[in-house]
């Protein structure tokens, strides 16, 4: 006899299947909650003007520290594209290029 063990996801809110299990916390207080797609967004974009102006802690709840600060990808992509490099729109950005991009605003 074969047993088929079938799992499905309920939306916290509204009581659809959900799509994804979101884990946040506050307060000093872990939470999560299991939301299809549309409340998901609804959550992500009312918490990103404070995600955008917050400091990323780590684990042990200290701020994350960035050994290497180098340029932006954004940016440096964006001047590669203006002179007209072949920059890759994901992933590392070539050393070439990110020396040309270093050179060219060494004096800026």
């Amino acid at each position: 006899m074969a047993t088929r063990t079938i799992v499905s996801f309920i939306d916290d809110l509204d009581g659809s299947e959900a799509s994804e299990t979101i884990h946040f916390g506050l307060d000093g207080t872990e939470y999560e909650i299991d939301v299809n797609e549309k409340n998901a967004k609804e959550l992500r974009d009312l918490l990103s003007p404070y995600i955008a102006n917050a400091r990323r802690l780590a684990r042990n709840g200290k701020p994350y520290r960035r050994m290497n600060v180098g340029p932006d990808s954004k940016t440096v992509r964006a001047w590669a594209l203006a002179q007209g490099l072949n920059c890759p729109e994901r992933g590392r950005i070539p050393a070439a290029i990110l020396a040309k991009y270093q050179a060219a605003h060494s004096n800026a």
